[in-house]
């Protein structure tokens, strides 16, 4: 059982979903969206993501944060002040002894749509199918679910390769210690 929690970094908005995973069987949890003001500072805004992520990993003791790896932005203004509001969560997280992965968009997209290219209302319906949720969730607190579910679903993948791979050193183990036994050195 994990306990996740998915971040969508933004200097404005920054959402965030929690969700519990058993394999490959995803509960909700909770979402929503930690909100700044048009006439705070940036680093009046960067205070605000902070103290919320962290408030979050307080209330709900997540065991991995995962967050989205900033791509770039329309302008590098714009690129910076996502990096300052991602790299905020990402201390957050790392304060509480926290593990943080990171996922590209594309990535994500592809994990919970199947298109690398899908639309934010894409993301929110799939999101919305695959909690088992009443409504749909907020664009921003939908891609943070969706970042949760693309982490977990990777893990159960690198969970399955290495069990494979083992599998396969096992057998050929087991080949060369029953080819040494009888003696056949061929």
């Amino acid at each position: 059982m994990a306990m996740i929690l998915g971040i969508d970094p933004g200097s404005r908005v920054t959402g965030y979903g929690f969700i519990k995973t058993v394999g490959n069987r995803q509960t909700y949890i909770a979402s929503g969206c930690i909100k700044t003001t048009d006439k705070a500072t940036l680093p009046e805004r960067l205070d605000v993501i902070f103290q919320g992520v962290s408030q979050i990993i307080s209330e709900y003791a997540p065991d991995e944060l995962a967050i989205e790896r900033i791509f770039m932005a329309r302008s590098a203004e714009s690129a910076l002040k996502l990096g300052h509001a991602r790299g905020v969560a990402v201390v957050a997280a790392v304060q509480q002894n926290l593990p943080v992965y990171e996922y590209e968009a594309r990535k994500i997209k592809q994990a919970v749509v199947g298109s690398g290219s899908a639309n934010k209302s894409q993301v929110q319906h799939m999101v919305m199918t695959l909690l088992n949720l009443p409504s749909r969730p907020q664009a921003d607190a939908a891609d943070a679910l969706a970042i949760a579910i693309c982490h977990n679903n990777t893990q159960l993948n690198l969970a399955r390769m290495a069990k494979t791979s083992a599998k396969i050193v096992g057998a050929e183990r087991f080949r060369r210690g029953r080819l040494t036994q009888t003696g056949d050195k061929s």
